[in-house]
């Protein structure tokens, strides 16, 4: 059985959608959920999923024993899920391509620090950009630095505006995640 762990900050739709995707996938379990905002409305659909939440602090995020606490579960797999830490290296070498996150954006453009939600949008709308799109890669020790693992783009209209981009970006996420998170699993076999 794989086992995956996945960090969240916020509302938790792509946690809940990946949670839905693997639900009858008995070679797949999400182990827990590690969230950093204590009112994040994620905690709440982890209850209702029936999946164990660890609060974390900055100061246990950044320990050797948080490290040793995501080995000692036999975890395979770290997605981030709209977390907003940057991961710390002894966290990024403890899981080498081990970890996945997804960017809101077609990276290398518009990543890195204070790329995130809607700030990605309004940049790109911004920008008058033709595309954007998703882009889920493997962590490194550089904000939304890691190899590439799938891209998904949507034309952006002449009008578009960065609530209307965020709804279009939101379904790719919903559709491609899940069916990633699935690859990745398959390859480290």
């Amino acid at each position: 059985m794989k086992k995956l762990s996945i960090f969240v900050s916020g509302n938790g739709t792509n946690l809940q959608r990946i949670a839905e995707y693997f639900l009858e996938d008995w070679a797949v379990k999400i182990e827990n959920v590690v969230c950093n905002n204590p009112n994040a409305y994620a905690i709440e659909r982890s209850k209702k999923l029936d999946i164990p939440v660890r609060m974390i602090t900055k100061q246990d995020f950044n320990s050797e024993a948080f490290v040793k606490e995501l080995q000692d579960l036999g975890i395979d797999l770290i997605v981030l899920a709209g977390f907003l830490w940057k991961l710390p290296e002894n966290l990024v070498k403890a899981f080498p391509k081990k970890i996945v996150n997804i960017h809101p954006a077609l990276l290398p453009k518009y990543g890195g620090k204070g790329f995130y939600g809607e700030h990605v949008h309004e940049a790109v709308v911004a920008a008058k950009e033709a595309q954007s799109g998703i882009t889920i890669h493997y962590v490194n020790e550089l904000y939304d630095s890691g190899e590439i693992i799938l891209q998904a783009r949507v034309s952006l209209d002449e009008n578009e505006t960065p609530d209307s981009l965020a709804a279009k970006i939101h379904q790719l996420e919903q559709a491609y995640f899940p069916v990633a998170i699935e690859q990745v699993l398959l390859s480290q076999n």
